[in-house]
């Protein structure tokens, strides 16, 4: 049986100036692959906050049907991004009503939190 597919919004760490964006693309990658040993298929959405952020988001949430949308901690954790934050679950449950909305604490256990409301 077919869990949904889940949309992982979070910061683009290549794209993000003043540190090494190697040890959290690693991260994604091994968060990525734990959905694939889930059999569910994920998508990212990967953005600057600066560079039409809202823009690429609203995108991604109406590109396909997701069942759950997973809101990653860089977004989430960061106080000077609080508004986009509020703009991401906003946009979240206009253009994608039917998806639940999850939280991960890192890369690597974001199949983990789309996991808890896909059963």
């Amino acid at each position: 049986m077919a869990l949904g597919r889940v949309l992982v919004i979070g910061l683009d760490p290549v794209r993000i100036p003043g540190w090494d964006p190697e040890p959290v693309v690693a991260a994604i990658a091994r968060g990525q692959a734990r959905f694939a040993d889930h059999g569910v298929e994920a998508d990212m959405c990967l953005v600057v906050p600066d560079e039409n952020a809202e823009g690429a988001i609203v995108e991604a949430l109406t590109r396909k049907d997701y069942a759950c949308v997973v809101v990653g901690g860089g977004i989430r954790k960061h106080e000077p991004l609080l508004e986009l934050f509020e703009k991401v679950v906003n946009l979240v449950r206009q253009h994608a009503p039917g998806a639940a909305i999850a939280f991960n604490s890192s890369p690597e256990d974001t199949a983990d939190a789309a996991l808890r409301w896909l059963r």
